[in-house]
């Protein structure tokens, strides 16, 4: 079964620091871009970072840029987002998704999807 599951979400003060996972199984992510995007209550789904399958290109959220890192192990079939210096406004449930094409900011564009990891910032 090809499918896309998120770990490493949690509860975190503020200043703190997570990793997430984007694991994929069923179907190798050599070849695709795998962006992450983040839902908090309330609002719409933004893309937060992405990174692009032919050159490793990363893409940032403004408000996540020089905080966030995203990076690719292909070896392990994994796409991570590391998260520094977390913020209160971080808080959502954070989404990876994958297409076998370049990044764009809108997930329903992306062939696969995770089920989602909850990001809590909060003292």
């Amino acid at each position: 079964q090809e499918q896309l599951v998120e770990s490493g979400g949690g509860l975190v003060q503020p200043g703190d620091s997570l990793r997430l996972s984007c694991a994929a199984s069923g179907f190798t992510l050599d070849g695709y871009s795998v962006g992450w995007f983040r839902q908090a209550p309330g609002k719409e789904r933004e893309g937060v970072s992405c990174i692009s399958t032919s050159d490793w290109t990363a893409y940032y959220l403004d408000s996540a840029r020089g905080r966030f890192t995203i990076s690719r192990d292909n070896a392990k079939n994994t796409v991570y987002l590391q998260m520094n210096s977390l913020k209160p406004d971080d808080t959502a449930v954070y989404y990876c998704a994958a297409r076998p094409r370049t990044c764009t900011g809108w997930i329903n564009n992306y062939n696969y999807r995770g089920q989602g990891t909850q990001v809590t910032v909060s003292s």
